[in-house]
């Protein structure tokens, strides 16, 4: 779990989270949205994949990048769990 949160530590592995909601992108895809080099947008995959947030498929000469919905949530119920969030403070 501790690979999650620092995978979700970086503004620009959230983004990447965030595009990959709305569907299923191509590396290059998801580059068009960000100022950064192959390499270090490439680093920010392999955090995602190694905490199991995005997994991804080769597909001919490119590779495509899927959101790991049930991960996600699982690691946000658990921090949500660390606050205690939905209870009142006199329970």
């Amino acid at each position: 779990m501790n690979e999650a949160y620092k995978a979700l530590s970086d503004p620009t592995r959230r983004k990447i989270l965030q595009l990959l909601r709305r569907s299923d992108m191509t590396a290059g895809e998801i580059g068009e949205h960000f100022m950064i080099s192959a390499p270090a947008l490439s680093r920010h995959f392999s955090i995602l994949k190694a905490a199991n947030l995005i997994t991804s498929e080769k597909q001919a000469n490119f590779i495509a990048y899927q959101l790991n919905v049930s991960v996600l949530e699982e690691t946000l119920l658990e921090l949500m769990s660390y606050f205690d969030l939905g209870k009142k403070d006199d329970e």
